[in-house]
């Protein structure tokens, strides 16, 4: 059986960490065993779907590194819907509604009252109800009918997992003014295109009780289902209100890399350490239900920058020649003192100036000054210079190679200057040691 998964995000705002990590795992489990992942964009809710969110979900998935093999919206597929709805509906699995949403939110408060469960009561099947509201004109919204019995599946993640439909009301699946809800055009499209795999977040585990009674009723196959924790904030609190500054487009504007992003949401909430991978191909061979725990997992932006930094570490220069344009070595004498891409600007300029020398001791800077080698420079000049300086002037440790770096950077901290030395170039490292802004 070749795996087939689906990333289903509405265009109605921008991707965040929360479902980027949905769309990750997706992605990661369907790689690993050689399968298939779509993107299937849900904007039946014309209201709210907009293209320019549309457009972003493509350009963050992109900027991700989370290729499709498929593509689809929703909006498209209206008939697929409708076939699937006319099918529950000969089976008698579907029924009319017509309480209004007063009249259900009084019927929910009358339970809350009594402390039972909030379940629809089923009135309208009551064939008084029907030709009452019937001849009043009203327009029905449509439910499917549960049920009311045991529905067990074995969770990649969860274990086995029973949930009894009798606790649940039955699903709208169509509005009265004939727009279709959720639930009926993800178990239509996932049996349209054959989906085998449905890897979601755990807020979802109810719903898929009452979707696998909508599978059977349409003769399908039951999909398997992996349903992992969620995302909470470092004290373990909810996310939800801080998502706006955790789209995957601030994360992007604050420097982040994307090799960061993945590694950090493939790795939080699992049995693995929190490390940096530089490929998908790596996070998709390490991938495995197995490892991810029951526990929320837990998103600490301080993480995922202190992750970012080793990232940039790790990088061979081949992965960001296209933004570091000083070149390789530039690349090697830098990465380590990184913790964002845009760091290099400032790296950069103690290479080729203007920098501030700070001249703490100008006897000391002068006796070093003289005893500068010819070029050509390389790594082991640093080391040749400063044991000369260090016999003339009986300096070492920090009492050597503080003032020279504060001369040379005017910074009490920096790259190695044994690669930074021969990219500085004579002349302009001379200029320093004479105090000059160079």
């Amino acid at each position: 059986m070749t795996v087939v998964v689906r990333f289903a995000p509405s265009p109605t705002g921008l991707l965040h960490v929360g479902n980027a990590r949905t769309a990750l795992l997706n992605w990661l489990f369907a790689k690993k065993h050689g399968g298939r992942f779509l993107l299937r964009i849900d904007d039946t809710d014309a209201a709210r779907s907009t293209k320019a969110f549309e457009e972003a979900i493509y350009r963050d998935l992109g900027w991700l590194g989370l290729s499709h093999d498929g593509t689809d919206r929703q909006i498209n597929r209206l008939s697929v819907y409708s076939t699937a709805f006319y099918k529950l509906q000969a089976g008698a699995r579907v029924y009319p509604c017509f309480e209004t949403e007063a009249e259900l939110e009084r019927q929910r408060s009358l339970l809350a009252a009594r402390k039972l469960p909030p379940i629809y009561n089923r009135a309208s099947l009551e064939p008084a109800n029907k030709a009452k509201w019937e001849a009043e004109g009203r327009q029905p919204h449509w439910r499917f009918k549960l049920s009311r019995s045991k529905v067990s599946w074995t969770d990649l993640v969860r274990g086995p997992v029973e949930i009894d439909t009798a606790t649940m009301s039955d699903p709208v699946l169509v509005r009265e003014d004939g727009a279709f809800l959720y639930t009926l055009p993800s178990v239509a499209d996932d049996v349209d295109m054959g989906i085998t795999h449905v890897v979601r977040g755990e807020d979802h585990v109810t719903n898929t009780a009452a979707q696998i009674e909508i599978f059977q009723a349409l003769g399908a196959a039951v999909p398997k289902f992996a349903h992992f924790p969620l995302l909470v904030g470092a004290g373990g609190e909810a996310l939800s209100k801080r998502l706006g500054s955790l789209s995957l487009e601030s994360l992007r504007e604050d420097g982040i890399e994307p090799p960061a992003v993945a590694s950090y949401l493939a790795k939080i909430g699992t049995s693995d350490p929190v490390e940096p991978r530089l490929s998908l191909g790596e996070l998709a061979e390490e991938f495995d239900f197995a490892k991810i725990g029951r526990a929320p997992a837990h998103f600490v932006v301080e993480e995922l920058t202190a992750l970012n930094a080793k990232t940039l570490h790790a990088m061979p220069y081949s992965a960001v020649a296209d933004k570091v344009p000083q070149g390789e070595a530039f690349w090697e004498a830098v990465k380590s003192n990184l913790a964002k891409l845009s760091d290099t600007k400032d790296m950069a300029r103690l290479v080729t100036g203007p920098v501030t020398p700070v001249i703490e001791d100008a006897d000391f800077i002068a006796r070093a000054a003289r005893l500068l080698p010819p070029e050509p420079w390389d790594e082991g000049t640093w080391s040749l210079w400063t044991k000369a300086v260090s016999a003339e002037t009986g300096a070492k440790g920090r009492e050597l190679f503080h003032p020279l770096r504060l001369a040379l950077t005017g910074l009490e901290h920096g790259p190695e200057l044994k690669k930074l030395l021969p990219l500085i170039g004579r002349d302009r490292v001379l200029a320093r040691l004479k105090g000059e802004v160079a």
